[in-house]
């Protein structure tokens, strides 16, 4: 794998990929700096050694150009904070103002580029749009995994500009190297915890992991779509009604493989999707009409912490139950601790980015898991088998 730590950046301008595709609030404030700190060693590997740095990134979906609430100017002054230097800004990412500003740049200083997507050609993987930003710099980084299941022109096209000056970044290193560590190199037991709304979001994954897994944990609204597929009441729970006979047969797959796939016995259910619904335990089999499936519940607690905590590998991808709301947020939480104690334990633990990490940063659990993926749906379509144009691009 071609990583930053192939190559002297002495006096060179590196065009690094980064995705600084941050939240922000009504007031322009970064509410999740994460996906900023993750680009900052390679940012710094390229200062220390006397090099220059161009950032490029997206921000959000704008739509038509050019719009104030989607400019990274408003992370300026963020990121000058991070390196601890100031950070010039691009009003543009391929006009005069860019190319001036990226010819100008002196060794160990930093330009940030305007949002990308505000122009289309981004998403449309434009070769002349990639060609304008390929002219910016030297060396082409790509250290955007969140990204890198795109065939965006800033993302995979613009590699052909740099045949011998192209490189994965630290971040990207390091997310590959821990998805191939989970795929083919897992100490067992290995168990899969899969959450989250839809079984349609994750069959492909959920097919792969059969072939690697000794146990695959079902939680979250995915849950009622095998829960009805064993003939279950379900009430007004999430079902996705033409999904049932593929959750069948995953059911089937995963007896025929040896897998042991446990789906939740006990839910926390709501007479409302709302924090103040009123709350009651139900078999999942037995929920009543009005009532929905809102969280795992206790029984099914004790019994994923149980195998959680005696496995070797964990990769866990989606939530539990509606963790946003405190009232359904126990599942999700004791699940995140015994993948902690897991750890602990001398576990590899691997959290697969969106709301799983996201899960685990709101109980201040990220630094007691081996790795937090920042791609959701770059870790995904990787785990799943998928060829990611943004690592295929360095990679040729």
């Amino acid at each position: 794998m071609k990583t930053i730590d192939d190559i002297n950046f002495s006096n060179k301008k590196a065009l690094i990929r980064v995705d600084f595709n941050v939240p922000l609030d009504a007031d322009f404030n970064i509410t999740d700096d994460k996906r900023m700190t993750a680009a900052l060693p390679s940012i710094q590997k390229i200062l220390n050694d006397g090099g220059s740095v161009i950032l490029m990134s997206h921000l959000g979906r704008p739509k038509d150009g050019p719009t104030d609430k989607y400019s990274l100017r408003h992370i300026v002054a963020h990121l000058s904070k991070l390196l601890n230097k100031e950070v010039a800004f691009a009003d543009d990412c391929i006009g005069a103002q860019a190319i001036e500003k990226a010819a100008s740049l002196k060794s160990g200083e930093v330009l940030l580029l305007e949002n990308l997507r505000f122009y289309k050609e981004e998403e449309k993987g434009d070769v002349a749009f990639a060609e304008k930003l390929s002219k910016l710099g030297e060396i082409y980084v790509n250290d955007a995994f969140g990204t890198a299941h795109r065939a965006h022109a800033s993302t995979s096209i613009i590699a052909q500009f740099f045949p011998q000056a192209k490189y994965f970044g630290y971040l990207m290193g390091a997310e590959l190297a821990n998805a191939e560590k989970i795929l083919n190199h897992a100490e067992r037991p290995f168990t899969a915890i899969m959450g989250g709304a839809k079984v349609s979001d994750k069959i492909l994954l959920i097919e792969k992991l059969l072939d690697k897994v000794d146990y695959l944990l079902i939680g979250g609204g995915m849950t009622y779509t095998f829960i009805k597929a064993a003939g279950g009441e379900i009430g007004n729970s999430l079902v996705e009604l033409d999904k049932v006979d593929l959750a069948k047969e995953l059911v089937k797959k995963a007896e025929a493989k040896g897998v042991k796939l446990l789906i939740p016995t006990d839910s926390l259910i709501a007479d409302a999707f709302s924090n103040d619904a009123k709350t009651e335990r139900a078999l999942s089999k037995n929920i009543p009409e009005g009532w929905m499936g809102l969280d795992i519940s206790d029984d099914t607690i004790a019994t994923f912490s149980e195998v959680i905590k005696k496995s070797k590998t964990v990769l866990w991808n989606g939530p539990m139950g509606v963790f946003e709301m405190s009232s359904f947020e126990k599942g999700t939480k004791e699940v995140a601790f015994a993948v902690v104690e897991a750890t602990k334990n001398g576990a590899f633990s691997l959290i697969g980015g969106g709301d799983s990490a996201a899960a685990v940063a709101k109980f201040g659990l990220e630094d007691e898991v081996s790795y937090v993926s920042t791609g959701g749906g770059a870790l995904l379509e990787y785990m799943e088998g998928k060829e990611l144009p943004g690592v295929k691009a360095i990679l040729d």
